[in-house]
């Protein structure tokens, strides 16, 4: 558990909230469903899949989506709930490897192809933080690897509590990776609004033209 009392009081939340049925309606809110299916597309336009990261399962409604599409993934959440609920929900898949850590913690000596860092980026605790945690996650994606990223945005992220949300991150992203597509997600509620961006490392051609 974090030693910050603030990021204790938000685990302890996000512990809580786990308790539900469909925490945050993840299978039962269209909106959501769009969403999911929106990064999956981005997920899956390069393929294959053979080493992707999670970063963050929630209830695992995702990570569900994804799975079938990963020779080998690696899930990591700060709260065990989570991790417990996911594997569970996936029946123990063989090519899952699950890891309680947070973002900032987290180390491997494998590169990924695959990153996805979805509703994640806002729970920390500064836009320090979440620069420390993009500069992190940049070092593990492979160099033809993809990375998606997605957010409430900043007006929303304000609002419920956090530093900064959708913009903010995207504008670290772009500092560290370069930008291939982005989209909005939205939904007849103003919560319901997400931005998504799917990000490569930077190549000899972006350096050309530069």
């Amino acid at each position: 558990m974090p030693n910050d009392p603030s990021q204790k009081r938000l685990y302890q939340l996000l512990h809580d909230e786990l308790a539900a049925d469909d925490p945050w309606r993840l299978d039962s809110n269209p909106f959501e469903q769009y969403r999911y299916r929106q990064m999956l597309r981005l997920a899956l336009a390069q393929q294959p899949i053979t080493n992707a990261l999670e970063v963050g399962c929630a209830a695992g409604a995702f990570t569900e989506k994804l799975v079938p599409h990963c020779q080998q993934l690696t899930v990591i959440d700060v709260v065990p709930q989570a991790l417990d609920r996911t594997r569970t929900r996936l029946n123990y898949p063989p090519n899952v490897s699950w890891i309680k850590s947070d973002v900032l913690e987290f180390m491997a000596d494998e590169l990924f192809d695959l990153i996805v860092v979805a509703e994640v980026l806002y729970y920390l605790g500064s836009v320090d933080d979440m620069r420390t945690a993009v500069r992190k996650l940049a070092k593990l994606l492979a160099p033809t690897g993809h990375l998606i990223f997605g957010s409430a945005g900043d007006a929303n992220c304000l609002r419920w509590g956090h530093v900064a949300g959708a913009e903010t991150v995207i504008a670290i992203l772009d500092e560290e990776l370069v930008q291939i597509e982005r989209l909005r997600c939205t939904g007849p509620s103003a919560n319901e609004d997400c931005l998504l961006a799917r990000y490569r490392h930077p190549s000899l051609n972006d350096a050309a033209a530069a």
